[in-house]
């Protein structure tokens, strides 16, 4: 069963239901034990990443969830998820959980430009790694964003995929069994549900 980590900062019942469609079940939860006993875990989030690691702390599931990254349990962090994953934010002063070697930064854009922050929408997804969740075959991958800050990686190895806003910035990363998407899935009909299917038949 898929564990949808609830530390209150995350459209909880959207991934959910996505999830019943793929034909699978899922849990809600916030529970050390639960967490840490889970198969397959899904960290959602939207708003600020200092706000989303203090959550973490206080519900003391910040070790379980590096923990449950590192012993190789399949995880999929979305948003704001993604975001906490990584090391650092500009947008805050806390600790990342670290799990993905990146750095959370936000779009710049010239006064005079006619990229808006934040980055409303829907847009083009183009995979550059072979992976389990999105098929590298050139068809059309259409996700809907809603996002101020972004991932960028430190090790290229590391990106799955990259869309264009302005420049060029990373869509959705993957390390092992650790997968990061800056779009919501949830929202993103039948592209966020072939996603989330692939992600439960891991």
């Amino acid at each position: 069963m898929i564990t949808v980590v609830n530390c209150g900062v995350g459209n909880i019942a959207s991934v959910t239901n996505m999830i019943h469609k793929c034909g699978s079940t899922s849990k809600i939860s916030n529970n050390l034990n639960e967490i840490l006993s889970a198969t397959k875990i899904i960290l959602p989030g939207v708003g600020a990443f200092d706000y989303g690691i203090k959550q973490l702390h206080a519900l003391d599931l910040f070790s379980a969830i590096q923990e449950k990254g590192e012993n190789g349990t399949p995880m999929l962090a979305i948003c704001l998820g993604m975001q906490l994953l990584a090391k650092i934010s500009e947008e805050g002063e806390l600790k990342g959980l670290g799990l993905i070697d990146a750095e959370i930064k936000r779009f710049s854009f010239e006064t005079k430009s006619s990229f808006r922050v934040p980055h409303v929408g829907w847009n083009h997804v183009q995979v550059v790694k072979d992976n389990p969740l999105i098929p590298k075959n050139g068809s059309e991958q259409r996700f809907y964003f809603t996002h101020s800050y972004h991932a960028v990686c430190r090790q290229e190895r590391d990106i799955l995929a990259i869309t264009e806003y302005g420049y060029t910035f990373t869509s959705a990363y993957c390390r092992k069994n650790i997968y990061g998407v800056q779009f919501h899935p949830e929202k993103s009909h039948s592209f966020g549900l072939a996603l989330l299917k692939n992600f439960v038949e891991l």
